[in-house]
């Protein structure tokens, strides 16, 4: 009976010793705690320096160019001339249609202070032909009836009254066409009309030929010399106007729940890291870049520092909001984060076990867990490890 007993013990314990050589080895990992703490989130991206207004100067019509008075770099005033074209020939120009206003108006003087006395006197004395020759138009019925003469005298009578009737209604006619509301009068004004907006127009295009900066600013780029032509379309220099300092930058869609119009950021430029302004936030961009993932945003310079100059990379961090005893880890510590079931394997008496958690913003590659990790747990950074697996402190 005792032999048996001790059979049995001797099969039990090398049953046990077999189950432990078998069983799997602890797995050693990184462990990270989760420990509440107050964090201050922040954004840190690049841009660069936006010129406020680029404008390329060109000419309007083709000439000559005869002056070009500034050079690349050289600040210039709101309407400081630029360059100066061949004025000659649109000079003659406007010498012309100067000539034929003269002669326009002197063509309405004409009709106004000639034309209309003229065709008036000749109305009256239309007015007194016909009246004179109504009378002997009746006197020679008065006589034909009497029998001292004949009727062809009284047709030659008649006939001669007709005649005084249509000489007036042509002399009415004069004068009305004369007078300020008739054909000649308003086709003299016409004529006046037309030479002046002539005038004008060869006025314009003789001011065309100097051409003037729209606003102050500076050139940045110069490409016409004296004697070339200057044909419109053709690019002559480009202007940065002077307007309040702008910088352009893209950040990662992520960071747009830290990011508020308004917001104040510190900025510096890469060639002048140790030179820093502040920024304002004062638009963000509707839309996402789906290409890079990005945002816009644009951020007003209140007090730019000299050494900005346009296109120049800088580099900004936008304080976020104070995040209150938050948990914080690694981006790379949550699995399949970018989706609607991002889990954690938290070590729980030297196991790996798997657990659900809901995330919440995310900055500088570290993302805040809202539920599902307790205050002290720890978590595993390692992530070839599977869920189940025995695992123990790499430390």
């Amino acid at each position: 009976m005792r032999r048996k007993i001790s059979i049995i013990v001797i099969v039990l314990l090398l049953a046990a010793l077999t189950l432990f050589m078998l069983r799997p080895a602890n797995v050693a990992v990184q462990l990270i705690s989760a420990v509440p703490a107050d964090i201050q989130t922040s954004v840190v991206a690049s841009g660069r320096v936006l010129a406020p207004s680029r404008v390329d100067i060109g000419a309007t019509i083709t000439g000559r160019v005869e002056t070009v008075r500034v050079r690349e770099g050289a600040r210039v005033a709101a309407d400081e001339i630029l360059v100066e074209l061949d004025p000659r020939e649109l000079k003659a120009a406007v010498a012309q249609a100067e000539a034929a206003v003269t002669r326009a108006r002197a063509r309405v003087s004409s009709v106004k202070t000639l034309a209309l006395p003229m065709a008036q006197a000749a109305q009256q004395q239309a007015l007194a032909n016909l009246t004179l020759a109504e009378r002997e138009a009746q006197r020679a019925r008065d006589l034909l009836a009497k029998g001292f003469v004949s009727r062809s005298r009284v047709d030659d009578a008649e006939r001669q009254l007709d005649v005084a009737r249509s000489q007036l209604e042509s002399a009415r006619a004069q004068t009305t066409a004369q007078s300020a509301a008739g054909a000649e009068a308003q086709q003299a004004q016409s004529l006046l009309v037309e030479a002046e907006a002539a005038l004008l127009l060869a006025q314009a295009r003789l001011s065309q030929t100097l051409i003037r900066a729209p606003a102050a600013g500076v050139v940045l780029e110069r490409l016409i010399e004296p004697g070339d032509i200057a044909q419109p379309g053709r690019k002559m220099m480009t202007l940065a106007l002077d307007g309040p300092v702008r910088l352009i930058v893209q950040v990662d869609e992520k960071n747009l729940p830290l990011i508020r119009t308004g917001a104040v950021a510190t900025a510096a430029a890469d060639a002048f890291p140790n030179e820093r302004f502040e920024a304002v936030v004062n638009y963000v961009s509707p839309g996402i870049d789906a290409a890079r993932g990005t945002v816009e945003l644009r951020l007003d310079v209140p007090k730019p520092p000299p050494l900005l100059k346009s296109d120049m990379t800088i580099a900004m961090d936008l304080q976020g909001p104070l995040l209150k005893q938050a948990i914080m880890l690694p981006a790379d510590s949550v699995r399949q984060l970018q989706t609607d079931a991002p889990w954690l394997l938290v070590e729980r008496d030297g196991v790996a076990v798997r657990v659900a958690v809901r995330t919440g913003l995310q900055s500088q590659g570290r993302v805040a867990i809202i539920e599902g990790l307790k205050a002290g747990e720890h978590v595993i950074i390692n992530r070839d490890v599977e869920a189940g697996a025995r695992v123990r402190d790499l430390r």
